[in-house]
């Protein structure tokens, strides 16, 4: 099986006294003597030297390393193809299944399955969708046009629009636009809507009632971090199956309570042809 490329991380300003000492630190559940085990097979280089436990701390290097976990749990579901040409390749994610790889999830990320099964290790995800969250994924196919895809999700020149099953609000005039400042919370993953200017903008309305559930299209007028589900939670509707907002719950174990959040429609005008381009989903949301 192909490796896969390297994660790189661009040494900040510190006092580490040793490579080991920051990796440590930045990677706490890693453990030290596996940092070590890594470094005796030549795992862990810094400007494509191997280094060892030893090895002075430098700012500004890069260091290089293969992501392994052991005992990988398996998420036991299948991502779609939605579309693929030589650039691009528009991915449906399934509930669970992270983005990239990150924390437990290596193999079982949609990047790289999506890199075993199109046998292209070039892929790269354009933006990422919560681990949690279902729907569209755009990735760039090919490094020489990638920069005119990445300038589309970067200059907010995507169209996004996902759907979402949540409570009924039937005080609340439709369509509704939710604005609000939100910034970093506690913990550290969390964010929360805060006094002062606005920085998030939603567009609420809804597509199905439901006698305990609605479903809804959420439009996001900005792209603030877990700015739909903080949204929907301040409205007094959280998104069905969400453990964070707006109170943090222990994750339920298993696969049967998906976070009901779907990204279900991408349109933007092609960089490299000028032709509007729109992709749906082929997953779907139903009303219990």
């Amino acid at each position: 099986m192909e490796a896969l490329p390297p994660s790189r991380i661009v040494l900040p300003r510190g006092a580490w006294p040793s490579v080991l000492d920051f990796l440590c630190e930045r990677f706490p559940a890693i453990g030290r003597e596996a940092w070590i085990e890594r470094m005796t097979r030549g795992a862990v280089a810094v400007d494509d030297v191997p280094v060892d436990r030893l090895t002075p701390y430098r700012p500004g290097g890069v260091l290089t390393y293969h992501r392994e976990v052991a005992d990988e749990p398996v998420i036991p579901f299948v991502e779609g193809i939605v579309y693929a040409d030589d650039d691009i390749v528009v991915a449906d994610k399934p509930h669970f299944l992270p983005t990239m790889p990150a924390g437990r999830f290596v193999e079982q990320s949609l990047s790289v399955r999506l890199m075993r099964r199109l046998g292209n290790p070039a892929l790269v995800a354009l933006h990422r969708l919560d681990r949690g969250t279902a729907g569209l994924v755009v990735f760039s196919a090919r490094p020489d046009t990638r920069d005119a895809y990445t300038r589309l999700f970067r200059e907010r020149r995507i169209v996004k629009t996902y759907e979402a099953l949540a409570p009924p609000l039937p005080t609340l005039a439709m369509p509704h636009v939710r604005e609000s400042r939100i910034e970093r919370g506690e913990p550290f993953f969390r964010v929360a809507e805060v006094p002062g200017t606005p920085n998030a903008c939603t567009r609420i309305e809804v597509l199905a009632r439901g006698a305990s559930v609605w479903r809804y299209r959420l439009q996001p007028v900005t792209g603030r971090k877990h700015q739909l589900r903080v949204h929907m939670a301040a409205l007094g509707a959280p998104i069905l199956g969400d453990h964070v907002y707006p109170e943090l719950r222990d994750e339920p174990a298993g696969f049967d309570q998906p976070l009901r959040l779907l990204a279900r429609e991408l349109r933007f005008v092609d960089p490299l042809t000028g032709r509007e381009r729109a992709f749906l989903s082929n997953l779907s949301l139903d009303l219990p």
